[in-house]
Order: structure tokens, then C-alpha cells, then sequence
């Protein structure tokens, strides 16, 4: 972050995840002020208190469904990163009320919060699923996205930024099937996959931080920010963890699971047809019009037919030598290969 981040205090909902996790170490290599962890798991806060041991980081207990919690923590904050969420697949399809309460309705709670306290911006965290969403929680997500946008709109005087970044596949996150390939390896079990044609964009965690950073530092109010990121196939970065870790394990196809895309998107064509490119990211504009309603049946977009939606299938795909390379910049990756007495530089086998 730049400097206009000195002596700030910055609130984290969903501290105690993998992004809020990754956020708050970086930005404490930052000359901030204070950095509150924001979440409703007090072993989690408990534990990385410890591991952390700074005495710039406190911890709040609540919940973003709870107004009057994220209200609390607010107050004095200067930004908030928003990451809290629910975000499996399938415990959202189980319970889609329950994604609706965190990501929707907790969405609209922190945002109001942020206005009530008068923090100066807001970047919540968002996902490719939530494009063209066909599960639970991608639609939450989408939805939330609804919630940051429309604040401006609805709020045309604030003072208070609200932003989304959208991200792909990050590596090596909770739920990410990178640590769940090393599990079944260390095991001694083969690697199972859904579909090995199915493709992904992949992100590492600080490049998921380095898109926060960019939002904080060039959003307006409702803008979306996406990364270019880097597509493979589920197949090739299996292969390519087989590799570095030279086991002769096999990969089982047990077939695509309900609520699973064969690819994901990170920008529909109508985004980025009002899309400005900002060289690493893209800065989608959020759509201004005014609460006159015929406006939105009236114009029209006549460029869009230019644009193709920014897909994991159609973008380049990286190839398992290069997926490798990727693998090898993880910090966790490395490790793992370090403990499993391997080197951490990566040779594809013939």
C-alpha cells in the first residue's frame, strides 16, 4: 500500500481465512495504525494471535449478519476489506438461505456500517462463480456484488468508497484442491479429479492481496477490479503436482459434481465492454445511470457484440511445465516438498 495507508486503521471481516490471514501480515509490514480482525471463530483468533504476536492486530468477536457487531468494529476504521463469506459449494447448496444471510445480507451490514462510521472505502471480496452462477453460492456472491454497487447509486453524496475484486482459483487457500492433492499423496492415495478437461484461473494468495491493494488505492465508487490471471486445466495441474512431487500415483476421474462449471469466467462481455484496462487488471466501471427507471430500457450498448467474455476455456492455458513454475512460487508448496525431502525446483518428467 502507498503511503497515504500510514497511521490507518483497517478492519478485516473474515480475518481469521486464508485472504484475511494472508491481508493482515502483509499489511503489517505497513506503517499502519491498527489492524482488526473481524470474525465469530475465537480459537481461530486465538491461534493467530499467537502465530502473529503483533500488538497492532485486535481482535473482534461478531458476526456480519449482526449489524450492531460489524457496527462496533467500524468505528474509527479508515478501510475495510470485506472477505468474510461462506464459500463451499456444497454446504451453500444445502443451505442457500444461510449463503443469503452471510453473503447478501452481511454484505449490506458491513457497507452500512462502514457509512454510519464514515470509513473512506470498502473492497469486498468477490469470485468468478459469481458470473453466469449456476450454484448457491456464486449467486450470493453475485448478489453481494449488487449490494457494493448499488450503495453509490443509492448514496450519491458519500464519502465512502465501496469497490469489488473478483478473483479466480486462489492456490493453496481453505477448500483450494491443491493441499487436498498433497493430502491424498502423502497418503499414498491416487489423485482424484472431477473432470481433467474442466479449466480454472489461478491466483496465489498475494496476488489476491496485490488486487485489494490496487482497489484501495484506485476505486471509485462501485467499480469492480479483476486481475488477469492465469487459466489451466484441472488435468495439467494435476499432473504437474505429480510431478513435483515424483510420485507415480494415478489420477482418478470420479466425474463432475453437482454445481460444478467446466469453466469459469472473470468478466462477462457487457463488463468489459465498459471496461477500462489497467495492464495487470481490469477496472469495470460501475453503470451510473440514475434511478430513472427508462433509461435502462431505452439505451443500449452497442459495442458488446466486440467483447468475449474473459473465460478460463478461451484465454491461454498454461501448459504442466508452467503450471509447475506457478506451483513453485507457493510458499506451501515449497515447504511441503521441503518436509517431503524433495527439491523445489521442478523438472517435468517425460
Amino acid at each position: 500500500m502507498n503511503e497515504s495507508y500510514e497511521g490507518a486503521r483497517i478492519l478485516v471481516t473474515g480475518g481469521t481465512g486464508s485472504f484475511g490471514h494472508t491481508v493482515a501480515k502483509k499489511l503489517l509490514e505497513r506503517d499502519v495504525s491498527e489492524i482488526r480482525i473481524f470474525s465469530r471463530d475465537e480459537a481461530k483468533q486465538d491461534l493467530m494471535r499467537h502465530e502473529i504476536n503483533d500488538d497492532r492486530l485486535r481482535f473482534y468477536v461478531g458476526d456480519v449478519r449482526d449489524f450492531d457487531s460489524v457496527d462496533r468494529a467500524s468505528r474509527n476504521v479508515d478501510y475495510t476489506f470485506h472477505a468474510a463469506a461462506l464459500k463451499q459449494v456444497p454446504s451453500c447448496e444445502f443451505f442457500p438461505m444461510e449463503a443469503v444471510r452471510t453473503n447478501v445480507v452481511g454484505s449490506e451490514n458491513v457497507v452500512q456500517a462502514a457509512d454510519h462510521q464514515g470509513v473512506k472505502s470498502v473492497v469486498c471480496l468477490s469470485t468468478d462463480k459469481a458470473v453466469y452462477p449456476v450454484n448457491a453460492m456464486g449467486m450470493s456472491k453475485a448478489l453481494m456484488e449488487k449490494v457494493a454497487q448499488s450503495y453509490g447509486l443509492n448514496n450519491p453524496t458519500t464519502e465512502t468508497t465501496v469497490s469489488c475484486v473478483r478473483y479466480g482459483n486462489v492456490m493453496f487457500s481453505r477448500g483450494s484442491v491443491i493441499p487436498l492433492f498433497i493430502r491424498q499423496l502423502k497418503s499414498g492415495k491416487n489423485i482424484t479429479v472431477t473432470n481433467p478437461d474442466m479449466t480454472r484461473f489461478m491466483m496465489s494468495l498475494t496476488h489476491s492481496v496485490d488486487l485489494v491493494e490496487f482497489a484501495f488505492r484506485n476505486a471509485q465508487q462501485g467499480d469492480l477490479f479483476v486481475r488477469k490471471a492465469k487459466a489451466c486445466s484441472i488435468g495439467a495441474l494435476a499432473q504437474a503436482v505429480l510431478n513435483l512431487f515424483r510420485s507415480d500415483a494415478k489420477i482418478d476421474v470420479i466425474g463432475t459434481r453437482h454445481a460444478e462449471k467446466l469453466s469459469e469466467a472473470l468478466a462477462t462481455r457487457e463488463e468489459l465492454s465498459r471496461a477500462r484496462d489497467m495492464g495487470e487488471y481490469f477496472r469495470v466501471v460501475a453503470d451510473n445511470r440514475d434511478l430513472n427507471y427508462s433509461v435502462y430500457f431505452e439505451e443500449g450498448d452497442v459495442t458488446q457484440n466486440r467483447f468475449d467474455d474473459y473465460d478460463s476455456h478461451t484465454v491461454d492455458q498454461m501448459s504442466v511445465s508452467e503450471v509447475e513454475e506457478l506451483l513453485l512460487t507457493l510458499p506451501e508448496v515449497r515447504q511441503e516438498l521441503i518436509l517431503a525431502g524433495l527439491p523445489t525446483t521442478g523438472v517435468t518428467r517425460s
